[in-house]
């Protein structure tokens, strides 16, 4: 078995901007420093601009004429259609599951879903432990297409740092609609789960959205 290769040094810088990009070093708007960056990095800016091309292909970096490189810029109308994408894939997504998942797996959604209900106040970790439970959700309903569209769009939907969750009572009113998705799916009821999981992200755009 050939060894595996290690990841192209642009890979590696693309995700270390990534990671800055969610934590909000650099910020929504923000011009970035392609000079700055390859001189910390102690790299030439050919892999960074490679990075910089795949950040742009997911939505996190917006590329302007002679101007170089910014952090996107989330509007209302991008949030609103990153949202409805997110409720159509992912309430197929969670029908699906409810029509064939295994016993195991059910039980294992339970699990993720106490351990969800446990970092109700912990919000860092209430964050990780929700995009888990969705990404399981489409692991579990098996079409890597969707699961591909649905990582990109979750990509985009970071750039506005889950201030939902911030928002006050969002994080009981996230957790009620979890009760919900979870009680279809245990009942194997695929329509009320699809159903749940629509209104789960029909609440999320409400609570992301500004006041």
């Amino acid at each position: 078995m050939p060894a595996l290769k290690p990841r192209a040094l642009y890979e590696e810088v693309a995700e270390q901007l990534r990671q800055r990009i969610f934590r909000r070093a650099l910020q929504p708007g923000h011009w970035i420093d392609e000079l700055k960056i390859a001189e910390e990095f102690g790299i030439s800016r050919t892999p960074l601009r490679e990075a910089l091309k795949v950040l742009a292909t997911e939505g996190l970096v917006t590329m302007k004429l002679r101007r170089g490189a910014y952090v996107t810029e989330v509007s209302e109308r991008d949030l609103r259609d990153v949202y409805h994408l997110l409720g159509l894939l992912e309430s197929d997504a969670a029908a699906v599951v409810a029509s064939t998942a295994t016993a195991a797996q059910l039980q294992a959604l339970q699990d993720l879903h106490a351990d969800l209900e446990a970092a109700a106040d912990e919000r860092e970790r209430f964050f990780a432990l929700n995009e888990r439970f969705h990404m399981r959700l489409l692991e579990l309903a098996n079409n890597r297409w969707r699961s591909q569209m649905v990582a990109d769009l979750r990509k985009v939907m970071k750039l506005n740092r889950h201030h939902s969750l911030f928002k006050q009572g969002r994080i009981d009113d996230s957790l009620h609609e979890h009760r919900a998705i979870l009680a279809a799916l245990l009942a194997r009821d695929a329509r009320a789960t699809e159903q749940a999981m629509r209104a789960h992200f029909a609440q999320g755009l409400e609570a992301a959205s500004p006041d």
